[in-house]
């Protein structure tokens, strides 16, 4: 009876997915609130706008800059008067190895906002505290559900302007 030698494949060495956080910082900040202080005068029922974006910028090999847009905006139900707007650029640099193409999409767009977001969310906070209006405190917001929603958009675009074929 012959014995078989198997002999297993070298497996490709490949690099472990690395996700640092080099630096988190402002990058610029707004508040203003037009109608101080007769806003105070009026009965608080506000309607709240709020926006978001996110930017990213490769600054060198596996390092990333991903800037995190916030607008959020206040006004009063009854007169529409403004009570405030902020507006926070939250940034971070960030070292990404081990990832290329929709993973690194996803990383740039899901994983690095939600290290952000925390630090803006607190921001506006201090902001609107700081004006003296009532607390926000803004919910927490599912980065990887807006990617999906991103990538499905992005496929219903294609899917459009690809001609029909008979």
């Amino acid at each position: 009876m012959a014995e078989e030698n198997q002999v297993a494949a070298p497996e490709e060495a490949q690099t472990p997915f690395e996700l640092q956080i080099q630096r988190i910082y402002i990058k610029d900040v707004s508040f203003e609130a037009p109608n101080l202080p007769t806003i105070f005068h009026q009965e608080w029922k506000p309607q709240l706008g709020f926006e978001l974006d996110t930017e990213t910028k490769q600054l060198d090999e596996d390092l990333y800059e991903v800037v995190l847009h916030i607008n959020v905006s206040t006004t009063l139900e009854d007169s529409g008067d403004t009570a405030f707007i902020c507006e926070v650029k939250q940034a971070g640099v960030f070292t990404i190895k081990g990832i290329e193409g929709i993973q690194l999409a996803h990383c740039l767009a899901s994983q690095c906002p939600n290290v952000l977001y925390p630090y803006a969310r607190e921001l506006i906070s201090s902001l609107v505290n700081r004006g003296t209006f009532p607390a926000l405190n803004l919910s927490p917001v599912n980065f990887d559900a807006l990617f999906m929603d991103y990538l499905q958009r992005q496929e219903a675009e294609q899917n459009a302007e690809a001609p029909a074929v008979n």
